[in-house]
């Protein structure tokens, strides 16, 4: 079972470097230049990151392939960007399935296209509301 105060931390210096992003950027940019901006933040804040990281993709124990994630943050928290209005449903789907395949408890999904950031923890197994 997952000890979510292990990732209390992390998570919210990952959250402090996307609303800096945002306050400093606005929105209205393509994701990549999202991408970019957090991870000089990261950088600047310490935090190790790996950006559009490849990882393995397994079904049932096995793998079956490779996709690139935007963020691997502390090799142990997933960080998926988005720069859409809003997020749906189907973007926490596609966070969901990637902590699946890519055997990650934690992931965070960042939204800059909005007026504020939006951004939403998951967890590996978690319903979609």
């Amino acid at each position: 079972m997952i000890n979510l105060a292990d990732y209390d931390a992390l998570t919210h210096q990952i959250i402090g470097c996307a609303m800096r992003v945002q306050r400093t950027m606005s929105s209205g940019f393509p994701e990549v230049i999202y991408q970019r901006a957090l991870q000089i933040e990261l950088q600047k804040q310490g935090i190790a990151s790996e950006r559009e990281v490849e990882l393995s993709v397994y079904y049932q124990g096995e793998k079956v392939g490779a996709r690139r994630a935007d963020f691997l943050v502390d090799s142990r928290v997933l960080v998926e960007l988005k720069a859409v209005a809003a997020l749906t449903s189907a973007h926490q789907a596609q966070l969901l399935g990637y902590l699946e395949a890519f055997r990650i408890q934690v992931g965070l999904l960042l939204n800059f296209g909005a007026i504020r950031l939006e951004y939403k923890r998951l967890l590996k197994n978690t319903p979609i509301p």
